[in-house]
């Protein structure tokens, strides 16, 4: 059986790469509330009441050991208090999730809070702040 070439000759398709990066459920949302300013743990849990703690903590794991978030402990009177922030590799994420953004106010007219979705304003807002963020 002859094996055939991807796209992208023998190496792994750039496309396939970044999907598998960030295809993990809960990764792009979390991503998405860094770039509006969450930095903690019940944070990222704040509008999402399925996820779990266990599953966030999970999920944070592997955004670190793929290079998405750093993780900050700061040590304040015997009290540990823990951020994360955006990496550089995550923050190049940028033009992706506001394409997705886009995508979702074009094309599936974001406007039902029933559904799950975002009403236009929050939509435009966090389009705002998605776009506001470096391209770098």
């Amino acid at each position: 059986m002859i094996k055939k070439k991807t796209p992208c000759g023998d190496a792994q398709c750039p496309i396939d790469a970044t999907l598998k990066l960030i295809s993990r459920k809960w990764v792009v949302s979390i991503i998405k509330d860094m770039y509006h300013g969450k930095t903690h743990f019940n944070e990222f849990k704040e509008d999402k009441p399925t996820l779990t703690n266990t599953v966030l903590s999970e999920t944070l794991k592997s955004m670190e050991k793929n290079g998405l978030v750093e993780k900050i402990v700061h040590d304040n009177n015997h009290r540990s208090n823990t951020e994360y922030i955006l990496t550089d590799r995550s923050r190049k994420l940028n033009r992706i999730i506001y394409e997705l953004a886009i995508y979702g106010i074009e094309v599936l007219n974001c406007e039902s809070q029933e559904s799950g979705m975002c009403s236009n304003e929050e939509c435009k807002k966090q389009l705002k702040d998605i776009n506001n963020k470096s391209f770098e």
